[in-house]
């Protein structure tokens, strides 16, 4: 019930209140301040589902970090096509982000899953060393690979539908991308599932760290 709840608010939230703003406010007050005003109530609602997190975590600030960076790009670009232009720029930022928490050995997707199961009652420390075991640790970076693809995909098709369409690329470009989050988040929710899966079905797993743990104790 849960999930369907925060699915409808993000169809409203990032598509039908951007899409709705925009059409309804750009020839009153100008592209540029119809894309500022329809973020609003996408950052009222990442806002929102940061606290239902109700802990400061790695997720947590890369949701406030990200929110907050994301929308300074936009108030600071000036006008409608540079909002635009910024936006393909921050998606393939954020893309070179997540390779590189793979090259440095440490796969943000693994810091997520910690926070979750933290969230969930589990050591974080246990789960920490869990996660690091080989067979978990390849899923994890391939979950990064899919964050990374997901922006890559998004700040291309931006750059095509901007060199195409102009400014009339923002609305097209609202559709594409939810379509795009949606379709890349159930891949990537899949690999946490998968883990998880690995986990339950290897308690082999489970006995290593906890001896491990033990020795060193």
């Amino acid at each position: 019930m849960k999930q369907s709840k925060f699915i409808l608010l993000d169809i409203i939230c990032y598509v039908v209140f951007p899409l709705a703003v925009w059409n309804l406010t750009r020839d009153y007050i100008g592209d540029y301040y119809a894309m500022l005003l329809s973020s609003v109530p996408g950052i009222i609602y990442t806002v929102y589902r940061f606290i239902a997190l109700k802990k400061v975590n790695v997720f947590g600030i890369y949701m406030i970090v990200t929110l907050i960076v994301g929308t300074l790009i936009d108030i600071l670009a000036g006008s409608a096509i540079q909002l635009l232009w910024n936006n393909v720029i921050y998606a393939y930022a954020l893309a070179l982000f997540f390779l590189i928490s793979i090259v440095i050995k440490k796969p943000i997707a693994l810091y997520f899953a910690l926070d979750f199961t933290e969230l969930q009652g589990y050591d974080r420390t246990f789960s920490h060393r869990l996660f690091h075991k080989k067979r978990l640790y390849r899923i994890f970076n391939w979950i990064v690979a899919a964050f990374a693809i997901q922006d890559i995909l998004l700040a291309s098709i931006k750059y095509w539908l901007i060199v195409e369409y102009g400014v009339e690329a923002f609305d097209k470009g609202i559709i594409l991308r939810q379509i795009i989050n949606w379709g890349i988040t159930f891949v990537i929710m899949g690999g946490f599932f998968y883990v998880g899966k690995i986990i339950n079905e290897n308690p082999d797993l489970i006995k290593e760290v906890q001896d491990d743990m033990k020795k060193e104790a």
